[in-house]
C-alpha cells in the first residue's frame, strides 16, 4: 500500500490528489496523509466494483443492492474488529481489509444464489484485485515518479519514505526487520502482516494478495537507469512465504539533474 495524497511540507497539491513534489522525499519535510489515502482507496474500490459488475451484465438495481450490502457489511466487519485508539495505522488498514472481505462475502453469496454475472473462485479474486489496484494506479505511479525525479538522491528518498511508512502506514499489526541497511542497499523484511492475519482469521487467506498487488503501482514508477536503484520483492507472506522482503539496491550515484527534475512535470519517464 502506498500514499496517494503525500506532499512536501509547504508545497501544494495540484488538484488531482497527486503531490507537487518540489524536492520531496529526501528530507523529513515529506508530509503524508494515510487517513485520507485509505478513504480514497476504499471509495475508488467501491466505485470500480459497481462499474465492473455493470459491465458484466449485472442489472442496475442488483448492482445498487450489492454495493449497498457490501458497504454495510464492511462497516460491520470494522466494528467487529476494533483496533486500539492509539494505533491509527491499524484503523486505516482495517478499512482496506474490511472492504475487500465484505465484497468477497457479499459477491460470493450472490453468485451462490445464482445472480447472473457474478464470478466465483479465482475469477472473483481477480475482479476484486483489479477494483482495488487499478482505479488510483496512475495517480500513485505519477506521484512516486515525481518524488523520485525531484529528489537529489532518489535511492535515499525512497528509503526515507519506506522507513516512514513502517510507522505511519502499518503500526503494531506489522513487524519489520532490516537485515541490510547501508548506503548501497536497504532491505525491509515484513515478518508479521496484519492484512494476512485478518484474512486468515476470517478463513480467507487467499485475499491477502489483493492488497499485495497494490504495490505494483508505486513499483512501476522506479526506473533504474533514471533513478539509480532497483527494487525487488521476490516473495510475500500472502503467497505462502515466511516474510516479504522489500529490497532496494543502489546501482549508481545519480547526480542531481535539472533535466530529470524538469521532466517530472512533463510525464517523461
Amino acid at each position: 500500500m502506498s500514499s496517494l495524497t503525500s506532499s512536501p511540507a509547504g508545497s501544494a497539491d495540484d488538484g488531482s490528489g497527486r503531490s507537487v513534489a518540489d524536492g520531496a522525499g529526501d528530507a523529513p519535510g515529506w508530509v503524508r496523509d494515510p487517513d485520507a489515502d485509505s478513504r480514497a482507496v476504499v471509495a475508488a474500490f467501491f466505485d470500480r466494483l459497481a462499474d465492473d459488475l455493470a459491465a458484466r451484465g449485472v442489472a442496475a438495481g442488483v448492482c445498487v443492492d450489492l454495493l449497498g450490502g457490501i458497504q454495510v457489511r464492511s462497516g460491520r466487519l470494522s466494528g467487529d474488529s476494533p483496533v486500539p485508539a492509539s494505533d491509527a495505522p491499524a484503523r486505516y488498514n482495517r478499512r482496506y481489509t474490511a472492504a475487500v472481505l465484505a465484497a468477497y462475502e457479499v459477491l460470493s453469496a450472490a453468485g451462490a444464489d445464482g445472480t447472473p454475472g457474478i464470478p466465483a473462485g479465482a475469477e472473483l479474486t481477480g475482479l476484486l484485485t483489479a477494483a482495488f489496484v487499478e482505479p488510483l494506479g496512475e495517480q500513485v505511479a505519477s506521484g512516486t515518479r515525481a518524488m523520485l525525479d525531484a529528489a537529489a538522491d532518489p535511492f535515499a528518498a525512497m528509503v526515507a519514505v519506506a522507513r516512514q511508512r513502517e510507522t505511519d502506514d502499518f503500526g503494531a499489526e506489522f513487524e519489520f526487520s532490516h537485515p541490510v541497511d547501508d548506503e548501497h542497499q536497504f532491505v525491509a523484511k515484513v515478518h508479521r502482516c496484519g492484512y494476512h492475519e485478518y484474512f486468515r482469521a476470517h478463513g480467507t487467506p487467499q485475499l491477502t494478495p489483493v492488497l499485495c498487488a497494490f504495490d505494483a503501482n508505486w513499483i512501476s514508477a522506479i526506473a533504474p537507469e533514471r533513478h539509480g536503484f532497483t527494487f525487488a520483492r521476490p516473495a510475500t507472506i500472502g503467497h505462502g512465504a515466511a516474510s516479504c522482503p522489500f529490497d532496494f539496491r543502489r546501482t549508481a550515484v545519480v547526480e542531481p539533474s535539472v533535466d530529470r527534475a524538469a521532466d517530472a512535470g512533463t510525464g517523461v519517464a
